[in-house]
């Protein structure tokens, strides 16, 4: 005989099954393990997931024959259909590229006037031109070229070498302090000045911009005296030389009193690189001419 306290013993059991205990809502037998008067039931294997793990066997083996299945080093296998997924994508590329050399043909001479004038070509390559600006320019002149410390803003009217779309493409091509051939701009140290002098130039550098520069103030008289001949009567700027407006908010580096003081010290130097070696002609054109709409799409 069982032991009374086993549960396979209790009333219900049947003997013709062992003495399992057969649980009376699902008609399932019981395993013979309790926990704490919670039976486990002897149920079979989902009859779905033994249908779903065949289904995903089955496809797995059609597809391992059909298509790239299998790493062989530098190849793999094509399968029956014969894909290669390199050939596709090099084929896609070539497509789009193809369509592109179309439109950007038009962009190799640079009549920018008439460029500008073909609303149709403008509509296919500004979305280009854009991705051009994103990928080389706004690390440093930002998403929509409002610029940031150091580096000069292209959205607006204020430009340090002509914002003309070939002043612009030159620009691009060639850089600025960057090789020989590039454009060269260099704000001189002024250290030698006295500490009263130069503090005297600092008032009027930043009152400049807020328009409440005396003009009869020692700060004036250094201003004319050493300033000028670079950025201009009153600081309005650098006659396309480089030198940047002093009279406005398009200031690189800042223009609040310990700026100006670092720049009178120290001197300025930026560099752009020149894009000739990156970017073809026909990119730098087109690169131009976006850069040149810039002012009239800022808000």
């Amino acid at each position: 005989m069982r032991n009374p306290s086993d549960p396979r013993a209790l009333p219900g059991a049947d003997p013709h099954t062992g003495n399992r205990l057969v649980d009376p809502v699902t008609g399932y037998d019981t395993t013979g393990h309790d926990w704490g008067g919670i039976r486990e039931l002897n149920t079979p294997f989902p009859r779905i997931a033994v249908i779903a793990l065949l289904l995903t066997f089955l496809y797995s083996v059609i597809t391992w024959i059909l298509l790239p299945a299998w790493p062989t080093g530098n190849d793999y296998t094509r399968g029956l259909l014969g894909l290669d997924q390199g050939r596709m994508a090099r084929d896609g590329y070539q497509a789009v590229d193809a369509t592109r050399q179309g439109w950007l043909a038009g962009f190799s001479d640079p009549d920018f006037a008439a460029l500008a004038s073909d609303d149709l070509l403008m509509a296919q390559a500004m979305p280009a031109a854009a991705r051009l600006f994103a990928d080389n320019c706004a690390a440093c002149h930002g998403d929509a070229g409002a610029g940031g410390p150091g580096f000069p803003a292209l959205n607006d009217a204020d430009w340090l070498w002509g914002g003309a779309p070939e002043t612009v493409a030159e620009t691009i091509a060639l850089g600025i302090n960057a090789t020989d051939n590039s454009r060269f701009a260099e704000m001189a140290a002024f250290d030698w000045l006295e500490p009263a002098e130069r503090q005297a130039l600092v008032d009027h550098v930043v009152a400049l911009p807020q328009g409440t520069a005396a003009t009869d103030s020692p700060g004036a008289v250094l201003f004319a005296d050493n300033c000028a001949a670079c950025h201009g009567d009153g600081g309005t700027g650098g006659l396309m030389t480089g030198a940047p407006s002093l009279a406005d908010g398009a200031v690189i580096y800042g223009q609040d009193a310990a700026a100006v003081r670092t720049t009178l010290r120290h001197g300025r130097r930026g560099v752009m690189p020149g894009w000739s070696g990156r970017l073809s002609g026909t990119e730098i054109n087109l690169l131009a001419l976006y850069v040149a709409t810039l002012p009239e799409a800022a808000p």
